[in-house]
This record gives C-alpha cells, structure tokens and sequence, in this order.
C-alpha cells in the first residue's frame, strides 16, 4: 500500500507530506511506514512577526487595496499626540495602560480573530461584559495602594482594548446579517445618529442596530442613569446604583443579543439542527433555533438537541492529530505505530467525501481533517457525522468492542452511508427553512488541508 498525502494552509501553503510504504519482514509479515516530511519554513523572524498584524490567509483573503488603506491608517495614528501636560509618573502609567492595550489587541486578535465572525452574537454580548468589567476596575481603583492600582489600571486597559476588537468585529458580522438589500452602508450611517451615551466604551465601538424595543429600553436606562446619578453622592449608594444600572445594561444588551436569528450554522447551531432533524425529521428554522441557542457555549461541544455535552469535536485539523486519534503516538519518539495501516483502511471510507473523519470513543472526541476544496456544505456534512457518530457511541455506551478500531470503523461507514442517503433531502429543507449553508461557520481557528495524490491499492 503506497500513500501520498499533502497537507496544506489555508492559503495553499505546503505544511506536511505524508508518504507511506510497505513491506515484508523476514517472516513474511506485512509492515507499514509512514514518513512526515515539513518543508523549510520561509521567511526571516521580522516576516513571521509581521504575519501576526495580518488577517489569515493574507494576501489571498483580502482584496489588492487592503495593505495601502491599513499602511495609511498606521501612518494617521503615529501622527496623532497628546497636547496636555501631566506629570512623569501619570505619563508612565498612560503609557504602561497603552502599550498593555495595544499588546492584548493584537493578541487577542491574532488568536481569535478567526472565531468572531461564526461566534459574533456571543462576542457581541462578550464586549459589554469586558466594558463594565473595565469600569467596575476603574472604579476600584482609588482605593488601592499604587503597585496594586497600576496593576488594575492595566488590566481595565486591556478589558478595553478586547472590548474594541469583539465589538468591532461582531458589529461588523451583525450589520451584513441585517442588511437585506445592500444597505450595509445606509445601516452603518444609521448606527452613527444613536446617542453618545448608548455607545459602547467611549466610542470604540457602537451598540449594534437591535429591534426598537430592546433600542427605547436601552435609551430609557441611560437617561434614568443621567438623573440618578446627580442625586447619588454616598459611596454605598454610588456603588448599588453603579452595580444596578451596570446589570440593567447587561441584561439590555443579552435581550438584543438574543432577539438576532443568524441564518449561518455554527457549531451550536448544527448541532440543533441537524440532531432535531435526525431525531424527529424535522428542520428547525432561525427563529426556534436563536431561542433555544445559548449565548456563551464551550467551544467544540456536542449536544443531542437541548441535552447536556456528552463529546467533542474539532474541525479543521491537521492529518498528524488525526492519525494520533487513530493510532497513539510513541512518548519519547513521536512515531505513530500502525498509523500508515489504519489510515490505508480509513481513507476509501470517504473516498467521495472532501473530509476525513473519526470519532476517538475512549477520549469522546471527533477529529475532522478537511480534504483540498472543501466547500462549505461539506464542511457541515463532516459535522453531522461526526454528531451522529458520537451520539450512536454515547447511546451504546463506551465499551472495549466500540473502541476497538474494526468495530468502530465499521460504525463511521454505516453512519456516513446513511447520511448520505439523506443528505440531498436535508440540504434542500434547510434551504427552505432559511438557513445558509454556503457559509463557512464551523471553523473557528486557520485549519489545513490535505491532498491525495495517489490512490491506496490494496
């Protein structure tokens, strides 16, 4: 059995080939070898760095006119000073919140930037809890001594500082999901004529167009806030009140955030909808679907309908992690024992498929290795699998005859030959529900690709 597989970025950068071989020992026993060859990484450590300011899969991901708009941005900000005076130690400290700012910025968006858009209803929520949570350290901090307070000062800069990337973001993902007609712009105008005070953090970014209920609620809170706050002058009757209106406006903001039906299928909502569907035949639509979804969700998890987790799954992963679910990797040398076998009886499964999947009982964890051009119903096709997989393991039980690799192979082909057959009938009905499933939703990090260059012959 010969096996040659390219692994690839999202860009279409070669990361990994997988090359395997066979052959007989001198007792005539069949051996397998599978070989991981990584090419050289290009570029210098300034190149490496600079990919961290980029957007993922930059220059393929954005137009030609990206990088002269953001070198532009840059120069405008550099230009811009602070014409007040203030004292050393005040001018230290502005500086340390700053650059602690500027630091979690770019961290935080270089780690998760890839997550906001399929989670922005949960990131849109999540800026409000980083704003107040800034405000309440704000707060807090005159009455601590200096070390303490400088170490507060920072981290309120950085609560900020996340708080301008999810809201920005998920503002940006709410607004196209708004727009019907193309009036993403004439949205985005209409956000600006809102009230300062209805703003999120200062201005960096602003509360997202809701239905006009939760919008009257949320403007009536912030003109109470205005008129208590002229009458509140004891620190305990600061804080109840600074609490009160602090949860009134969270509570708000959850409101609006669960009025929004996405019509996209993330992680959470795949699971509802594909495990309803396969449950009771039937296609949740966007309404049922934003009642029932929680705002805050483990990333990854599996749940059968409303249920409690019971396993987990990983979309997106390199061949290497998948062949350690397959076979577990040597401790000291890394090698992965009977890996090229198990995967020469594995890929036929899904000959037809753009994705290679397999659902680690012991462990109770789904690994989902995306073929070459992968589209986005594939991508939730892979998904549904490996729910149904892991729901028929978990109503089994976990035994020693399910974990065994015969058995349980045997159960991922049986499971994709009945998704399959059913899968044209699902797609169709989600469509009429009013799902789209030409969206990519699921990947929430940069995964690889893989390529087969050559079959497996028995």
């Amino acid at each position: 059995m010969n096996i040659n597989i390219e692994e690839r970025d999202e860009v279409g950068n070669l990361t990994a080939t997988y090359v395997g071989s066979s052959s007989k020992d001198e007792k005539g026993r069949e051996r397998g070898r599978l070989d991981v060859v990584y090419p050289e990484k290009p570029g210098s450590l300034w190149t490496r760095l600079l990919t961290v300011f980029l957007p993922a899969g930059y220059p393929h991901s954005v137009t030609e006119d990206y990088m002269w708009y953001a070198r532009y941005q840059i120069y405008v900000r550099v230009g811009v000073g602070d014409a007040t005076a203030s004292p050393t130690t005040a001018l230290l400290l502005s500086i340390l919140q700053e650059s602690t700012g500027r630091i979690a910025t770019i961290v935080f968006a270089d780690r998760l930037g890839t997550s906001l858009e399929p989670e922005c209803k949960m990131y849109r929520l999540a800026a409000d809890v980083f704003n107040d949570a800034a405000m309440l350290l704000d707060c807090l901090s005159p009455a601590l001594p200096r070390g303490p307070r400088v170490l507060l000062l920072s981290s309120s800069s950085m609560l900020r500082a996340l708080c301008g990337v999810a809201a920005g973001s998920s503002k940006a993902s709410l607004s196209a999901h708004f727009a019907k007609w193309g009036n993403l712009g004439e949205l985005n105008a209409i956000e600006g004529l809102k009230p300062r005070d209805c703003n999120l953090s200062h201005g960096h970014a602003g509360i997202q167009v809701i239905p006009s209920r939760a919008a009257n609620l949320q403007l009536m809170v912030s003109q109470a806030g205005s008129v208590v706050v002229s009458y509140v002058s004891s620190p305990i009757s600061t804080w109840t009140c600074l609490i009160l209106l602090l949860s009134i406006h969270l509570a708000m903001n959850r409101a609006a955030v669960r009025a929004v039906s996405m019509h996209s299928l993330n992680r959470q909502r795949a699971n509802l909808v594909i495990s309803t569907y396969l449950d009771q035949d039937r296609i949740m639509n966007p309404k049922e679907v934003s009642i029932q979804e929680r705002i805050f969700e483990w990333d990854g998890v599996l749940r059968w309908r409303s249920s409690s987790p019971f396993a987990a799954a990983r979309i997106g992963l390199t061949l290497r992690e998948l062949l350690v679910s397959l076979a577990p990797a040597h401790e000291r040398t890394g090698s992965i024992g009977d890996a090229e076998a198990r995967l020469s009886r594995l890929v036929p499964v899904y000959q037809q498929e753009d994705f290679l999947v397999w659902y680690d009982s012991p462990q109770r964890l789904g690994h989902i290795t995306l073929k070459e051009g992968a589209s986005a119903e594939s991508q939730l096709k892979a998904w549904a699998l490996v729910l149904w997989i892991a729901h028929r393991h978990h109503a089994a039980g976990a035994d020693a005859t399910s974990a065994a690799f015969e058995p349980s192979l045997e159960v991922h082909s049986r499971t994709l030959q009945e998704l399959s057959s059913r899968w044209p009938e699902c797609t169709s009905r989600l469509a009429k529900a009013g799902w789209d499933i030409g969206i990519a939703s699921l990947e929430t990090a940069s995964g690889s690709r893989i390529r087969l260059n050559a079959s497996i012959d028995a």
